[in-house]
């Protein structure tokens, strides 16, 4: 799977986000910037992104995923 699908299945899935991918060996590391995070714990932002990526996780495709999530406020934006 290529970061571009990856950026793609996570900006499609959560609004108005913006999404960082970068592998390294078999780890997928993305950073996720969106105001729809904006109140929401660490873990209810990383339910969203795995739910973007839960059939990719599910059927093997996607092995580790490291993620960062910010609001555009946390984010410096």
């Amino acid at each position: 799977m290529q970061p571009e699908e990856i950026k793609a299945l996570i900006e499609g899935q959560i609004p108005d986000s913006r999404a960082d991918v970068a592998f390294e060996g078999s780890h997928v590391m993305v950073t996720v910037v969106s105001p729809a995070f904006d109140g929401l714990s660490r873990l209810k932002k990383q339910q969203l992104v795995y739910a973007a990526l839960g059939e990719k996780i599910a059927d093997g495709t996607l092995h580790a995923v490291q993620m960062q999530t910010l609001t555009p406020e946390e984010a410096g934006q």
